[in-house]
């Protein structure tokens, strides 16, 4: 039975999509960012999952749409913004070559999500869940690629928000925006942990409030001018 919760997913499509657009003007100022580049990849990434869900919730469930939210939620995820990270943070050889690493690692797990036969019996027309896949194995995948969004992610803000704090008062603005981030980053995590078990409204709620603090902590960063320089002449989103 469809209740006010399932609709919430269109409301995030609608927040995801000119978030998306800010990004990618940001990265086009500077197009030799690639960090910028991924985040806009995340942000689209993010806004494929939940315009799944919300089509769902309108039009009934589907084995396609079910299968492109499985990609675009649980392997993609939050792992487009944690690469991003990762380029902003780490030497661009790492980068490279995780990247590389990574990419291959969904690629391989996607084709898997595809082939992989449906149990139609558990299919819930209002909802989505993995319980569907007949090869269950192919959801040990995405653990694997969600922890390495965590260190990454969740883990790179709140990297940067200690060496803010530590950084005087003046870092003070660059320190929030990054709790709000690494918050906003651990509340699609613990949704898909519910949605694993089979309660995929909480992950619906915590998808909208997740991403809604990702862009309240970039626009505290982006709109704080009081500080330019960062620990290894790097600056978190300037």
């Amino acid at each position: 039975m469809k209740s006010i919760v399932h609709y919430i997913p269109i409301l995030t499509t609608l927040v995801a999509i000119p978030f998306g657009v800010i990004l990618f003007r940001h990265w086009r100022r500077k197009p030799g960012a690639v960090y910028l580049a991924w985040w806009t990849l995340g942000v689209i990434t993010y806004a494929a999952g939940t315009l799944t869900e919300s089509l769902t919730t309108l039009v009934g469930w589907n084995p396609f749409v079910f299968k492109a939210w499985y990609i675009s939620g649980a392997l993609l995820g939050g792992v487009p913004l944690a690469q991003g990270t990762v380029y902003l943070l780490m030497q661009k050889r790492f980068s490279d070559r995780s990247a590389l690493i990574v990419t291959a690692f969904i690629l391989v797990a996607s084709v898997c999500v595809v082939l992989s036969p449906l149990n139609f019996s558990l299919v819930e027309t209002h909802r989505l869940s993995g319980q569907v896949f007949e090869w269950q194995w192919v959801r040990l995948f995405s653990p694997f690629i969600n922890v390495y969004a965590v260190i990454f992610l969740i883990g790179g803000a709140i990297w940067s928000a200690s060496k803010y704090w530590r950084s005087g008062v003046e870092y003070r603005s660059r320190m929030w925006g990054n709790v709000l981030i690494a918050l906003g980053a651990i509340l699609p995590g613990i949704g898909g942990s519910f949605a694993r078990g089979g309660i995929v409204e909480v992950l619906y709620v915590t998808e909208l409030i997740g991403l809604i603090l990702i862009w309240a902590g970039y626009q505290v960063i982006v709109t704080d001018r009081s500080s330019s320089v960062h620990y290894s002449q790097r600056i978190l989103i300037d």
